[in-house]
């Protein structure tokens, strides 16, 4: 893996033009296409940085997982196969146990500006959240559409349809969705659309983005519009042996530009939110609306797995149990504020 990680930054070095002088040049790695929602922002984030700049800082985009894989991201950026690049440490297989259950804790958050407070909050009071990012400078935090489940053949009309249908979910939602009778198995986004198309999927926690961008609503029929919770998480990042070769001023810069790359982020997400479902009902989707008794119960279900999860972080000497607490604080607080500040919770 360390030849491989090293093969890889030989390969981009090698490939970096000369930067005129005065100009530095930063490399940035996606595993996204350049025309989904995700790139968009991204793009919009670079073309401040260059403005910003007056163009002496510049990013040099490689798309469509060409350079940085979606499972080892963290690892490659911190061994500088590329400079900065998109992550996603929920998704993690180890080493960022904290960061995958706070994912739990966001019931009752309802936007993305909301989301991303509620990140910055837990991880500014909680150490553990910068140690599993240790070698990372996070650039940008994601929220998200919240997700709904998105079935072939089978449509879900309140939780008792939930029973037998094997469900692509992400990881925090694996207890919920078992103890409701699912069989939800955790996977790659990626890989969707195969395993549905397949059969091998009878459906997909997912926003309505998805119908579009990742083009669900050509292999499926249904979506109940349940809104499922869902966390922010640390998802741009440069890794610290690049970062620490910057100047204090570019380093500055990169910091300034996290607001401008996070309400990117926003703004495609809504767009693309409603493209989704525009798609989805031009293909004749089904849109279900969950019964509000089956909505509460399921984000009763939700919160005990989220402290149950909080719990069980305690095998890797890890307190979960005070930032879930405060998690269901802050977001009480957000609730009846209707505002996006973690302040006086």
């Amino acid at each position: 893996m360390r030849i491989a990680l090293l093969a890889m930054a030989l390969i981009v070095s090698a490939c970096k033009p000369v930067s005129p002088a005065g100009v530095t040049e930063l490399t940035y790695a996606s595993p996204y296409s350049p025309t989904h929602p995700f790139s968009r922002a991204d793009q919009t984030w670079m073309k401040w940085i260059e403005r910003e700049s007056q163009g002496t800082l510049r990013i040099k985009p490689f798309w469509s997982g060409s350079m940085l894989s979606s499972e080892h991201s963290m690892t490659e950026l911190r061994h500088g196969v590329v400079d900065i690049g998109l992550i996603t440490p929920i998704y993690a297989r180890g080493g960022t146990h904290l960061i995958r259950v706070q994912a739990g804790f966001y019931g009752g958050i309802t936007t993305f500006d909301q989301q991303v407070a509620l990140y910055r909050c837990l991880a500014e009071q909680e150490p553990q959240f910068a140690h599993e990012l240790e070698g990372l400078t996070v650039l940008a935090v994601q929220g998200g559409n919240l997700p709904g489940i998105v079935t072939r053949v089978r449509p879900v009309r309140s939780l008792d349809d939930l029973r037998g249908l094997r469900l692509r979910a992400p990881g925090e939602l694996l207890p919920t969705l078992k103890s409701l009778g699912a069989d939800p198995v955790d996977m790659p986004m990626g890989e969707v659309y195969s395993a549905l198309a397949k059969g091998v999927l009878d459906g997909v926690v997912a926003p309505l983005d998805a119908l579009k961008s990742l083009h669900f609503a050509e292999v499926a029929h249904f979506v109940n519009t349940l809104a499922i919770p869902r966390g922010a998480y640390a998802a741009r990042a440069m890794g610290e042996k690049r970062w620490s070769t910057l100047s204090p001023t570019q380093q500055t810069l990169l910091l300034r530009g996290s607001a401008v790359w996070e309400a990117a982020l926003r703004e495609e997400l809504l767009k693309a939110n409603l493209a989704g479902e525009q798609v989805g009902r031009q293909q004749s989707m089904e849109f279900i609306a969950m019964p509000e008794k089956d909505t509460q119960r399921f984000l009763e279900i939700y919160d005990q797995f989220a402290e149950q999860g909080a719990q069980n972080l305690s095998r890797y000497a890890i307190d979960g149990i005070a930032p879930f607490k405060r998690a269901r604080a802050i977001a009480s607080a957000m609730r009846s504020r209707g505002n996006s500040s973690c302040t006086g919770e």
